[in-house]
């Protein structure tokens, strides 16, 4: 933001970063369900747009892997087995770590006001008990973890993982923990980077990865 009033361009985003973001979200919350196809002239007609957008956002999530394509049939949703649970928990874990190590060399009071407002939420939707709510404020959560380390890098590889982490949650939503444990899981990590200490909250982050890993796959 520039000086104190003066009006700036406010962004805006193309028809493919519209399109690209819907179908994220269509993924993400299982519209589009693991294994579905995606027809370009449906889909057009759906979104009321033109096939040129429609195809280039498909080939970012192509390019992300959320997406994949095959011969003479055309694009489909992935589909995850518990290899692949087992390998996203670990990417994420590779990713948080990194992200965990760099934040505690940063500004750590902005990144425990970040998350706190973040367990905040989480706290809400665990008060409702509403699954839903519950996995939008966890990955809201690591999104503000990730953010906080200041690497734009991380944060990129963290969102399709995240999206991966949702496919796997939509599918296996019997086995996520209790409202009560998972509020507590969370608080621990915020605690661990409030009072400056790394190895704890190291610690704590893979005990996260691999305890879902666990409960996803046991």
């Amino acid at each position: 933001m520039g000086r104190l009033g003066e009006l700036e361009p406010v962004p805006r985003k193309s028809t493919v970063e519209i399109v690209y973001d819907e179908l994220r979200s269509a993924i993400l919350y299982g519209s589009l369900a693991p294994g579905d196809q995606l027809g370009e002239a449906e889909l057009a007609a759906r979104l009321g747009i033109s096939r040129g957008p429609l195809r280039e956002a498909m080939q970012r999530l192509v390019q992300e892997g959320l997406l994949h394509s095959e011969p003479h049939r055309g694009l489909f949703v992935i589909t995850l087995d518990e290899n692949d649970v087992e390998d996203v928990y670990m990417a994420r874990l590779a990713i948080e770590r990194a992200a965990c190590v760099l934040l505690m060399q940063r500004n750590r009071g902005e990144a425990v006001v970040q998350l706190n407002e973040a367990l905040q939420q989480l706290v809400e939707a665990a008060r409702e008990r509403d699954p839903v709510k519950m996995s939008d404020a966890d990955q809201a959560f690591h999104e503000a973890l990730v953010r906080a380390s200041g690497s734009p890098r991380l944060e990129r590889m963290a969102q399709t993982l995240l999206v991966e982490t949702r496919m796997c949650l939509n599918a296996l939503q019997s086995t996520y923990p209790e409202p009560e444990e998972l509020v507590e899981e969370h608080r621990r990590l915020v605690d661990a980077i409030a009072d400056g200490e790394e190895e704890r909250l190291l610690r704590l982050i893979e005990e996260h990865m691999v305890d879902s890993i666990a409960r996803l796959c046991g």
